[in-house]
């Protein structure tokens, strides 16, 4: 019969604080950890969680948490840690089957390929491995809503709910994953929440920590649009403080929602330190997508950053920003009614933006290093372009 330890026996034998083992136990760090009514009892031999920033050489492989998994091995690049610049390195080490091609069909998704992404996932959208169809029926929804496929996208989307509808009854990690996926998907295409949502606390536990990170953006992004920007940039601040950045496709996604925030606040300097650290993860792997998606809410601060520094780069992410936001607003404008603009340029779109958000002329010109004419031409354009009369009547026609 398998023997535990108390948390205050573990706190001893491992030389730490019981709250240092209550923080391993609630993180999923210790496998085989169990909750037993307020209290966690941890496996007598089970080995002391090390530094997860010291932990993300790809030879070594992460060690997860036991947590009960339906869909173990769910999006595997986003739950395999690895140093930057070390991304393709890390899938051509995974063992050849579905595992290695969902991972590289994430990989192809998040820098910028959709069209490759699409062509890796389809052979697996009807797999008989639960784990391998969830995610590719994720990537291709994605993917597709990118490459302007919106038909095939919804049916995606709708394989999904099958999927996890079929197995919702076996255990609660199925609606730790069906819930995950639902809130992502109506947080990201900025939809209103599924009826019935559980609490996040419900399900965010049972998530690997990977997935844990994104399901927190994810979080961080749905409190950014109800204009809660301080608790967003709490939550962003406190992941990544816990390690997060171990998982760098979901630390890229947290430091654009925290500029996304800084700009809302009209603290640039802050949105300017978490670009550039965005930036610095995703670069050696090339890992653009979000920096595309999230363009029209990053106020301006691709424009003034990434543009006069890295032209080439800037000018790919503008690409997966017009396509992408073009399928966005195909799903997006019917289900909401908003009706976000789609002829605007995106320098037109960004200033308009930060217009919507109340900012100067004069504040807008010295963030973009340009004329307040310059800025005052593009504001005019942007509102003839949507057929409006005052500022104020911009925020309807932006992203809500």
């Amino acid at each position: 019969m398998e023997r535990y330890l108390s948390i205050r026996e573990a706190a001893e034998k491992w030389g730490v604080s019981d709250r240092r083992i209550n923080q391993y136990c609630s993180e999923g760090r210790i496998p085989g950890a169990e909750r037993i009514g307020k209290a966690w009892v941890i496996p007598a031999d089970a080995e002391k969680p090390g530094d997860p920033r010291k932990q993300k050489k790809p030879s070594s492989p992460h060690k997860a948490s036991k947590t009960p998994e339906l869909f173990p091995g769910f999006m595997p690049l986003l739950n395999t840690p690895f140093e930057p610049g070390h991304c393709v390195e890390t899938i051509e080490k995974m063992k050849a089957g579905p595992k290695k091609d969902i991972a590289l069909a994430e990989y192809h998704y998040f820098s910028g390929q959709a069209e490759k992404a699409m062509q890796d996932t389809e052979v697996y959208l009807t797999s008989t491995d639960g784990a391998t169809r969830l995610s590719a029926c994720w990537i291709f929804a994605y993917s597709c809503l990118t490459m302007g496929r919106i038909d095939y996208a919804r049916h995606a989307l709708q394989e999904i709910q099958n999927t996890l509808a079929a197995n919702r009854k076996t255990a609660p990690p199925v609606r730790a994953i069906e819930s995950f996926v639902a809130f992502a998907a109506a947080v990201l295409l900025h939809l209103p929440l599924p009826e019935k949502m559980p609490p996040m606390e419900t399900f965010l536990p049972l998530l690997p920590p990977g997935l844990r990170a994104f399901a927190l953006y994810v979080l961080a992004h749905y409190l950014y649009l109800k204009e809660e920007y301080g608790q967003s940039t709490g939550i962003v601040e406190a992941t990544l403080a816990m390690g997060a950045d171990a998982y760098p496709i979901s630390a890229i996604y947290l430091h654009l929602v925290a500029v996304m925030d800084y700009m809302s606040l009209k603290q640039p300097e802050r949105a300017q330190t978490h670009l550039l650290a965005a930036w610095e993860i995703a670069r050696p792997d090339d890992l653009i997508e979000g920096f595309g998606e999230h363009h029209g809410l990053l106020g301006a601060m691709l424009e003034a950053i990434i543009k006069p520094k890295w032209p080439e780069d800037f000018k790919r992410i503008i690409d997966i920003t017009y396509r992408f936001s073009s399928g966005w607003r195909r799903v997006h404008n019917p289900i909401t009614g908003h009706d976000v603009a789609d002829d605007l340029t995106t320098t037109e779109f960004a200033i308009a933006m930060l217009a919507a958000r109340n900012w100067t002329t004069q504040e807008i010109a010295k963030h973009l290093n340009i004329s307040a004419n310059t800025v005052k031409d593009h504001i005019s354009e942007a509102m003839r372009k949507l057929r409006v009369e005052t500022r104020k009547d911009l925020k309807k026609y932006m992203l809500q």
